[in-house]
């Protein structure tokens, strides 16, 4: 598969069969994930794979419990201005609900962790913005997903687990800091397994509305 190919159809996958995924196909994937490029090369990421069945079901039942939190505080369908938005989003809502429902179910999870440490650097004028840390660990989680699809892997780029954060990190035995305060924080959880369905473009709003040329406000059609 071409490398456009890939990114073209690089999309959220919720729904995944049982079959199990080769450990080697993973490991082709933390391969290409470990290539990505980092701020000054630091490379900050651990990744913790998961695929014990108990202990994919332990974080399974809590990223069900931080995504039903979450739902809660989501915005109506009521919100969207059109049907075809409205519709939009319930079709999004009832995959995300199906994989907060069944993620202990997915063959694989993987859990990309980033140290929390200080980051920038400071002068006489004060502290120095360089950006954010997480800006050299999702390079490798988008890796990881395109590499995934190349092999005709699903996954889906999530978050929500951070709400339940602590437990997760105990579960898995991420060391802690001698005073208990964590090392590490969680960037992403990334399901892992075979789709349902077929691979796509999703639909998405096109660049050319999303593109200043040059100077805020000058657009190309």
């Amino acid at each position: 598969m071409d490398a456009i190919t890939a990114l073209m159809t690089t999309r959220a996958i919720r729904r995944f069969t049982a079959d199990p995924v080769p450990d080697a196909d993973i490991e082709h994937c933390l391969k290409a994930a470990q290539q990505a490029p980092s701020g000054g090369n630091v490379q900050p990421q651990q990744y913790v794979v998961v695929t014990d069945p108990e202990m994919r079901a332990a974080v399974g039942a809590l990223y069900q419990r931080a995504y039903h939190r979450y739902e809660q505080a989501l915005p109506g369908e009521a919100a969207f201005d059109d049907e075809a938005k409205a519709a939009a989003w319930r079709r999004t809502r009832d995959a995300s609900r199906h994989l907060a429902d069944h993620l202990g179910d997915v063959p694989v999870l993987v859990l990309f962790l980033q140290p929390i440490i200080p980051w920038g650097a400071d002068d006489a004028e004060g502290h120095m913005d360089i950006g954010r840390l997480d800006a050299s660990v999702y390079p490798a989680v988008q890796n990881f997903c395109v590499a995934a699809r190349a092999l005709g892997l699903g996954t889906a780029l999530t978050t929500v687990i951070r709400i339940h954060s602590a437990e997760v990190l105990a579960l898995l035995g991420v060391p802690t800091r001698s005073d208990g305060s964590p090392r590490f924080e969680i960037a992403a959880l990334v399901p892992v397994g075979y789709p349902q369905g077929n691979f796509g473009v999703a639909p998405r709003k096109p660049a050319t509305a999303a593109t200043h040329w040059n100077t805020w406000g000058t657009k190309r059609p």
